[in-house]
């Protein structure tokens, strides 16, 4: 089936409860996932984000290709949650924020039937961190599902067309994902578990930083030295995933 051997995915995460730690942490957690694709050799393209600072993101949009993505990425789907000391807190308190991250896999445009009369289309011009103008063409796409009410954007590539398509990937990886769910009779289930309320209860893994601790709470695994694994040093929590779904 598509979702099992998918190539290319795409990766959603937004910062969730925490205000300005949960936007730092949805960045910690963006690059991780950035290093450790290129670690594998795989490429990673943002095709849209939402930048708070040069170290926070309230939302970020990325495709990631390349073989074996789908299979690595596809349990970091939940809401994470980091307990750390904020770098703004002046008198040492330990907050908690969290970030949930989605991950669908890309699929042909056969497999997902999209009237063009459902779809609205709007142009605008790509901007860079702080809202900084990176041409002074509209090559920024946003696609509205009128059904749905989903929404997607890229503004990556240099072309209208070529961010037309990237929004369109994104758009049937998500429709797609709908209507595999609504088969099996889970959609509610599956938006929470891919996404979630992004609650600091509803969580799949707490990255405490006091204790140098990464916990894992649906596989009951515990991983030290965070800061290597934020840097992109997640195989051993790949292979324990890997591991456990064989074991099964």
């Amino acid at each position: 089936m598509t979702t099992m051997t998918a190539a290319k995915i795409i990766l959603e995460i937004r910062a969730g409860a925490g205000g300005d730690e949960a936007a730092i942490f949805a960045g910690d957690l963006a690059r991780m996932y950035q290093r450790y694709a290129a670690k594998q050799g795989w490429s990673f393209g943002i095709l849209d984000a939402n930048q708070t600072t040069l170290e926070g993101y309230k939302s970020l949009v990325a495709e990631i290709r390349g073989a074996g993505v789908y299979e690595a990425f596809r349990n970091e789907s939940g809401v994470h949650r980091v307990q750390r000391i904020p770098k703004t807190e002046r008198s040492g308190r330990v907050h908690t924020s969290t970030a949930s991250v989605a991950v669908l896999p890309i699929v042909e445009a056969r497999e997902v039937n999209i009237s063009p009369n459902d779809l609205e289309v709007t142009f605008s011009r790509a901007g860079g961190p702080g809202g900084q103008n990176v041409n002074k063409v509209e090559t920024a796409v946003r696609v509205h599902h009128k059904p749905t009410g989903i929404v997607v954007s890229s503004r990556e590539e240099r072309s209208q067309h070529a961010n037309r398509e990237k929004a369109m990937d994104v758009l049937r990886a998500k429709l797609y994902e709908i209507e595999r769910q609504r088969a099996s009779g889970n959609v509610t289930d599956l938006r929470r578990e891919q996404i979630g309320s992004a609650d600091r209860s509803e969580k799949i893994r707490t990255y405490n930083f006091p204790d140098d601790r990464i916990t894992d709470h649906r596989i009951g695994k515990k991983w030290h030295n965070i800061e290597a694994i934020l840097n992109g040093e997640m195989d051993p929590i790949v292979k324990a995933f890997s591991k456990t779904e064989t074991a099964e």
